[in-house]
């Protein structure tokens, strides 16, 4: 009887982990199209909304009053007070969020630094910066944990950053770090894959069950794979690392370093120092790039584009994703000329690879790795929502 009992509460637990999901990546959703989405009957979806709603973590508003079509549904809306804190440390500056559940950016903030934070140090500004918003923005909310988007090869349990090595990090134990500093459960991630998931969910590659996708950064470039609709990680979750592939050139005259990795030829750096720029957040240097007409910046822009191009057409060779979805600067290469972008990538990939292909730039901006690692400290939750 008590194992019947637990396999009950189990499935319970199961269904109310799929309808806080169903209306977190959805949006807010008619009670009636939950029950069409999820199967079940009209009570059960009643039963557990009223318990999500106990439990604060959704709300139920009255459905728009000018559709009389048929019995009106209530409209259930994930919470704005239930948030994660997502944290992505760069070797420039260290953009901490704290996101709703609903998808709200409830705060956000960006400290540059001139110098490499330790992970210690990372850990102590998180603390002060959260410590900060729980008197103010966040003043009332349920905070359920942490994500953290890092540069670097972390290990699969999500705890232990194998090798970050622009920011100087190996072999540390940074969940832990952060965890004693915040009081929070803390989960790491690898930037671009996080990335990649939210793209995946939110973003320029929802609906895409083949994706490649390039994350351009201050320490370089990442990358995230999915495929059939899943992430893909590899053997020790280090998939993924494009920016450490040899870049296929053309031309030889674009080769700017003789042995060096694709993020050694496609670089941030090289943008910022052609524009004379020191250091900029991801909106600065997409506006600096479009107020530009100097013939400098355009024929570093133009080089960098031919070298994109030539390992993404690779990548559709390889891989035959039905989406390149390119974040951070690599969104802005594609932003000057898209279609041109397309035609470049399409000439040097096999034809029937690329027929389903589309290239985009990320469509969740600045906020991508954020939103990645918000949905890392979620998980938990959506997997079991009275846990």
């Amino acid at each position: 009887m008590a194992q019947r009992t637990a396999s009950v509460e189990g499935v319970r637990r199961r269904n109310l982990g799929e309808v806080l999901r169903l209306v977190h990546e959805q949006g807010p959703q008619p009670r009636a199209r939950i029950t069409a989405d999820t199967g079940l009957n009209r009570s059960t979806v009643a039963d557990l909304v009223a318990a999500l709603v106990e439990a604060r973590l959704v709300a139920e508003r009255e459905p728009d009053p000018t559709r009389r079509v048929g019995r009106p549904s209530p409209i259930v809306v994930p919470s704005d007070d239930v948030v994660a804190i997502a944290a992505n440390p760069e070797v420039d500056a260290l953009e901490v969020a704290a996101i709703a559940l609903s998808g709200a950016v409830r705060a956000r903030v960006r400290e540059e630094s001139r110098e490499l934070l330790t992970p210690e140090q990372t850990a102590d500004a998180l603390a002060r910066i959260v410590s900060g918003w729980r008197g103010h923005e966040l003043k009332g909310a349920r905070t359920v944990g942490a994500g953290l988007a890092v540069p670097g090869l972390v290990s699969l349990d999500g705890r232990v950053v194998r090798l970050a090595p622009h920011l100087h990090w190996e072999g540390a134990p940074f969940a832990a770090i952060v965890e004693e500093r915040l009081g929070l459960p803390v989960v790491i991630g690898n930037d671009a894959t996080l990335g990649a998931r939210a793209e995946h969910l939110f973003g320029a590659a929802a609906g895409h069950r083949d994706v490649v996708y390039l994350n351009g950064g201050a320490s370089g470039i990442g990358g995230g794979l999915i495929v059939d609709g899943r992430v893909v990680g590899g053997a020790g979750g280090y998939a993924g690392e494009w920016g450490r592939t040899r870049p296929g050139l053309l031309d030889d005259a674009d080769r700017r370093t003789p042995e060096g990795a694709l993020e050694d030829e496609v670089s941030r750096a090289r943008l910022l120092a052609v524009l004379g720029l020191e250091a900029a957040d991801d909106p600065t240097l997409a506006g600096a790039l479009a107020a530009s007409d100097h013939p400098e910046v355009d024929a570093e822009v133009e080089r960098q584009r031919r070298i994109l191009a030539t390992a993404l057409a690779n990548a559709v060779n390889v891989l035959n994703p039905s989406a390149i979805v390119l974040g951070g600067f690599l969104g802005m290469l594609v932003a000057v000329d898209p279609a041109g972008f397309d035609e470049a990538v399409r000439e040097q990939a096999l034809a029937p690879a690329a027929e389903e292909l589309v290239v985009r730039a990320a469509g969740l901006a600045e906020d991508r790795l954020l939103i990645g690692a918000a949905e890392a400290a979620f998980a938990p939750l959506l997997a079991d929502p009275l846990g």
